[in-house]
């Protein structure tokens, strides 16, 4: 395998000015250069990204942490990212963090050390005091975590108020909430959401409102629960889809006719609400928009570092389907 001093040698240069050459930096007249890439492409010499990184303190990386791969969202939301950071010439990681601050905090230490040139990150436990010693530009998604970090969501709050109030246009008199974690800021909203419709209802108490936690698992038990207990529920805003099919096979369990004796309605319109019987009613985010925003934006922000913080927030669409009862 060739190395630059062999590339050095046959076009009778220093190894400087072969680095020169390799990383655009400093002067090399034009026949130099020509002499040094024509000995690159004899030797079909390949630079050590590594040293590279280390000269340039950049390694055209960019990182995603998410925390449920599981989770069909997030492979959809990555692989938004990742079209756009290839068509740039960037390496794509991804990294399942499980939600957990620990994992969180171990991969931004590592990452860093890599000399990686952005974060793109998902998470519900992160911090702004955990990101103090980054340096390379850091952008939010699906969830916000700080105001002066960069991020790309939903109208959270919007989207779960059209969700409810959809129900009780269909004739649900009874609506409840199964949310995310309460550490989550989409989980905050899309509550805020369902509460503007329902709170001043007479039916309305808090045990109508429990805490799931996105996961499919959680939920079905979680819904068991809640509509063994309350069996005059007719209608189920849930805060993401993964538990929206976790209430479609807890009902299924207590032979409770969906949607004739209830109505259930997800967020996130990812694809296995098309696989579902019946198929599911959701609240659907424009995925691949929101992935490859972010990225956009990231990239923005290392070529521009002086740029000033940018969130953005796109728009949900209400898609029906079988889930939910069609309007008289």
């Amino acid at each position: 395998m060739a190395t630059i001093r062999d590339v050095a040698k046959l076009a009778n240069v220093s190894t400087a000015t072969v680095s020169r050459v390799l990383n655009n930096n400093g002067y090399v007249n034009s026949e130099t250069k020509k002499r040094v890439n024509e000995a690159i492409e004899k030797l079909q010499y390949r630079p050590n990204d590594v040293a590279r990184s280390l000269f340039k303190g950049s390694s055209k990386m960019i990182a995603l942490f998410v925390p449920d791969i599981k989770n069909p969202f997030f492979p959809e939301l990555a692989r938004a990212v990742e079209d756009v950071t290839n068509q740039h010439n960037y390496t794509f990681i991804l990294c399942n963090t499980d939600d957990s601050h620990e994992k969180e905090v171990t991969y931004l230490n590592a990452l860093t050390q890599k000399s990686v040139d952005g974060f793109i990150i998902v998470s519900s436990t992160i911090t702004e005091e955990d990101l103090h010693h980054i340096t390379s530009p850091v952008i939010s998604l699906d969830r916000k975590f700080s105001s002066k970090i960069s991020s790309v969501t939903v109208n959270n709050r919007k989207g779960a108020r059209e969700a409810t109030a959809y129900l009780q246009s269909i004739g649900c008199k009874k609506i409840a909430h199964i949310s995310g974690p309460q550490t989550a800021s989409n989980t905050e909203e899309r509550l805020k959401g369902y509460l503007d419709v329902v709170e001043h209802e007479a039916w309305f108490n808090s045990n109508y409102v429990v805490t799931g936690d996105y996961r499919f698992e959680n939920s079905y038990e979680i819904a068991k629960q809640l509509l063994t207990n309350h069996n005059d529920i007719d209608g189920v805003f849930v805060a993401n889809d993964l538990m929206a099919v976790g209430v479609l096979k807890a009902a299924e369990s207590l032979h409770i006719k969906i949607p004739e004796q209830l109505s259930v309605i997800g967020f996130d319109g990812i694809t296995i609400g098309l696989t579902t019987t019946p198929s599911l009613t959701t609240i659907q985010q424009p995925i691949y928009e929101i992935g490859s925003r972010a990225a956009q934006i990231l990239l923005q922000l290392i070529d521009h570092p002086e740029q000033k913080v940018i969130q953005e927030e796109l728009e949900v669409t209400l898609i029906e389907r079988d889930s939910t009862k069609r309007k008289e």
